[in-house]
């Protein structure tokens, strides 16, 4: 291991990292050395992710440097006329973001690829704009999203305009590691500005997003803007600027932004965590809105490509709603708008099969997806046509696409869209609590949850052992069918077998004769089994709503208390 050491201190070119790392030699910390060479941070389809400090196992300069000499030679030899396109790259509010993303684009600009590089931080929505905007062969956002104040990332993104996907991530992978046995080629940002291959994104760039969603027809619907108010808090991340701007453009005049969460400051004083999912991370806003009585409490992460709200309920107090309600609100609502017959929609496996019942009702087509934004938005390019165009997708994890400006989730548009259908909403005497009834009512109350077991690091395959003594039963009901997207096939309880048409994953589908579902799927990142829960209380004539809602409630508690405890583990 200390030759490796050696080997990084040669290379680093962080005064901060190497004295960092030579402190941890000094004084013997074998452990946290082993942490940080037993390997490097992997490559994948969401780029890089981890801890920054020195190591090839953390985000610092030189992982950086190599990522993006792997990712220029990769471009350069997998799409045409790259160095001529470019790269467009951004970056987040966190601490050494910005060093990170001038670093990428001195490493693409020594290889004669042109950059356009953001003069200031930028919400990754609208770095991934750029892609389609200057026709670029590429972009990278440097963000750790929603991530703790000690992480930072590495996203890319495709000539197409979405997060890559096989096997464009294994090939860059394999780029990087060679990348990391040479020297790292490098350009000053003047001399590659002088050479006309760095361009400075300026206020123009920021304002051509603005210009392009005050265009999108989908987010044209003006109705009644002022019956609202809404209190918003950017998470001390970069969306608030272009969030309020957008909202005052639409009409939004009663707008209210946490003061305090409002600036981009990478150490998130004010949240344990800055994740809109996570308990008491929306408690400023909600608080806010409690003190104006807005209708609307809503929130992006750092990067604001996520977006949650909670909403003011009949007692007058706040509550979230979830990612799967607000996708299926959004759903629902677009398609009214629209042709239904001619548009395209789509959400993840571990979303709530409510979209899809709401898409057949309207005669829309639905996909499904793998989990992860990657994956809906590049199906959605390969399925939608002439007729069938692409118009809105979901994953439960708050992350949302409206139209197809941005080929990733934007939670800057997601908030003038939702926006827009409160305000119908509410000129018309009805509340978001109210419209949630009325699709239920319809199509039956659909309950979702998720559970994680932690496991012993190392542990054996729980998919695995699954699979060697499949369950005919769970919960006292019967397994009508499993699908087993690691094999890519679906066997039914009459003993049928038939092909899945999704790219292989270590997911087992359980569907229960009581239309309940469980999905259960080991975590990428940590030694977890995450489990993911759905049923469906229908209801009979006169029933109810707070009636079967509880019901549904109550069998979701049961469903998951029971599944638990037959997990072995």
């Amino acid at each position: 291991m200390m030759q490796a050491i050696t080997h990084w201190l040669e290379r680093d070119p962080d005064p901060k990292t190497r004295e960092e790392l030579q402190y941890l030699i000094d004084t013997h910390e074998h452990d946290e050395l082993e942490s940080r060479f037993h390997s490097r941070l992997q490559f994948g389809t969401a780029g890089l992710r981890g801890m920054v400090g020195a190591g090839p196992n953390r985000m610092n300069r030189l992982v950086i440097q190599e990522t993006a000499t792997g990712l220029g030679h990769y471009l350069i030899d997998h799409t045409n006329d790259t160095c001529k396109r470019g790269v467009v790259i951004g970056y987040d509010g966190r601490t050494d973001s910005k060093q990170f993303a001038h670093d990428t684009a001195s490493v693409l600009t020594s290889l004669g690829i042109k950059v356009y590089l953001t003069s200031k931080v930028a919400a990754t929505p609208i770095v991934a704009y750029g892609i389609e905007h200057f026709n670029a062969a590429a972009a990278v956002v440097v963000t750790a999203s929603h991530n703790p104040p000690e992480y930072n990332g590495f996203k890319v993104y495709w000539e197409n305009g979405a997060q890559i996907i096989p096997p464009h991530d294994s090939g860059i992978a394999a780029e990087i590691d060679i990348a990391a046995t040479k020297p790292i080629p490098q350009m000053s940002l003047s001399d590659a500005h002088a050479k006309g291959l760095l361009v400075w994104l300026e206020d123009d760039y920021y304002q051509s997003y603005r210009q392009t969603m005050n265009s999108n027809e989908l987010l044209s619907n003006h109705t009644d803007p002022l019956s609202i108010s809404v209190a918003y808090t950017a998470m001390h991340g970069v969306g608030a600027e272009m969030a309020e701007t957008l909202l005052h453009d639409a009409g939004f005049k009663k707008v209210l932004s946490v003061s305090e969460q409002r600036e981009p400051d990478g150490t998130f004083p004010t949240v344990n965590f800055p994740n809109p999912e996570e308990a008491g991370a929306m408690d400023m806003v909600i608080a806010l809105a409690d003190s104006v009585g807005a209708e609307l409490a809503c929130a992006n992460d750092p990067d604001a490509d996520r977006f949650a709200l909670a909403v003011r309920t009949p007692e007058g107090d706040y509550k979230m709603l979830t990612g799967d309600q607000v996708g299926i609100l959004f759903g629902e609502y677009l398609l009214r708008h629209t042709n239904a017959t001619k548009q395209l929609v789509g959400n993840t496996i571990v979303s709530s099969r409510l979209l899809q019942k709401i898409a057949q009702d309207k005669g829309a087509e639905y996909f499904q997806t793998l989990t992860g934004f990657k994956w809906l938005t590049n199906v959605a390019m390969q399925r939608q046509s002439e007729e069938k165009q692409f118009l809105f997708a979901y994953e439960e994890a708050l992350g949302y696409t409206v139209g197809s400006k941005v080929w990733d989730k934007d939670g800057l548009s997601a908030l003038v869209a939702f926006a827009q259908l409160a305000a119908e909403l509410y000129s018309q005497g009805k509340t978001i609590w109210d419209q949630l009834e009325s699709i239920y009512r319809q199509h039956g109350v659909y309950v979702n949850a998720q559970r994680s077991i932690a496991l012993a690091p190392n542990s054996p395959s729980m998919g695995d052992k699954l699979r060697e003594t499949p369950p005919k039963e769970i919960a006292g009901f019967k397994v009508l069918i499993t699908e087993d997207l690691k094999a890519s096939l679906r066997f039914t309880a009459d003993g049928k077998t038939e092909e899945i048409n999704l790219p292989a994953s270590d997911v087992l589908i359980y569907h229960l004769d009581n239309d309940a579902r469980i999905i259960v799927r080991p975590s990428g990142t940590e030694p977890k089994l995450k489990c993911y829960y759905e049923v469906i209380e229908q209801f009979k004539e006169g029933d109810d709503y707070q009636f079967v809602q509880e019901k549904a409630n109550n069998a979701m508690a049961q469903l998951i208390a029971l599944h638990q405890s037959s997990l072995s583990i």
